[in-house]
């Protein structure tokens, strides 16, 4: 008894339906190459230990950090370093 394994299907559908279906594979993850884990680790340093009363408060904390991280660039390119990643002018 062959196994279906979900891959199976969707090659199986993308296949049948080639004339109108276009398929991409998405790389694989790597989180050490996400610029978006370094700045979302910075946000969430500065406000690990707030005592929220509601969402809104943490929303407010959050974008309070992100526009900090506005004004410092040297912060986004620590983070693009890290990642491997060179910002070229």
């Amino acid at each position: 008894m062959r196994r279906c394994t979900s891959a199976d299907v969707l090659r199986q559908h993308g296949e049948g339906n080639a004339n109108w279906l276009t398929a991409n594979q998405s790389p694989i993850y790597a989180p050490d190459l996400n610029l978006q884990d370094g700045i979302w680790s910075m946000v969430k340093r500065d406000i690990g230990n707030l005592a929220a009363a509601d969402l809104s408060q943490i929303t407010r904390a959050v974008n309070r950090r992100l526009k900090m991280l506005r004004y410092r660039p040297e912060a986004v390119n620590g983070c693009l370093t890290g990642a491997g990643l060179v910002l070229e002018a």
